[in-house]
């Protein structure tokens, strides 16, 4: 799953694409109205998370023309600071599909887009699978034959990129963008987190899934054949 997050507070679109992240989605970020419509009608995304308040473009505009022009039926969330009962209504006619007040706690934020995402293709519970190991996106359960795994956030975070990108190679510095952004700690903290999710999803099993191609980077999957 996809999800753009178009908010201009830095500290506020950094926590929720953190949290996210953790949950499994694939996350985009956008800090004003334009650069958000610009990937919104370009990239395909499963659920849009949209701040009214936005320079260049606010997000009422902003969704009425994803609506109106783009033709751009994805499921919109508004986030913003006020209460009042008009200016809710002017989101959903601008083709909000939910709205959420400010302050908001993630879990709730992330309780929001699980229930709209159901409405909108379905539902049922979201996972990944390589082999016999499991990831549930919605309780952050890990498995393997059965048996339950424990993971800190960075490995949760490491192995849901791996798994959705199973079974193709995830190149080094895609899996530190992914992890730290612009921020790597340093050149051996990715080798020692895949060594600690090493020791926990394969090495109490007979059969590797973790697999490493030198000077390239690492693939998740059942057979090591193939890139």
């Amino acid at each position: 799953m996809r999800i753009l997050l178009v908010e201009d507070n830095p500290d506020i679109l950094a926590n929720m694409a953190d949290f996210l992240e953790l949950k499994g989605y694939g996350v985009d970020c956008a800090r004003d109205g334009l650069s958000g419509l610009h990937l919104a009608t370009r990239e395909h995304y499963d659920l849009i998370v949209l701040d009214i308040m936005l320079p260049g473009l606010d997000g009422y505009d902003l969704c009425r023309r994803l609506r109106d022009e783009a033709r751009c039926d994805t499921p919109v969330i508004m986030l913003t600071a006020r209460d009042a009962l008009d200016d809710r209504l002017q989101g959903f006619k601008s083709g909000a599909d939910d709205y959420l007040l400010k302050p908001f706690a993630l879990c709730e934020l992330a309780a929001r887009i699980e229930a709209v995402l159901r409405r909108s293709q379905g539902g049922g519970k979201r996972g990944l699978q390589v082999g016999d190991l499991r990831y549930d996106l919605d309780t952050l359960e890990v498995s393997r034959a059965g048996k339950a795994l424990k993971l800190n956030p960075i490995g949760l975070k490491l192995l849901a990129v791996l798994m959705q990108k199973s079974p193709h190679l995830v190149r080094r510095e895609v899996l530190e963008e992914a992890l730290w952004g612009d921020d790597c700690p340093d050149s051996d903290s990715l080798r020692s987190h895949i060594h600690q999710l090493r020791q926990v999803i394969d090495k109490p099993f007979d059969k590797p899934l973790l697999h490493t191609l030198h000077g390239l980077g690492y693939r998740l999957a059942e057979s090591v054949d193939g890139v």
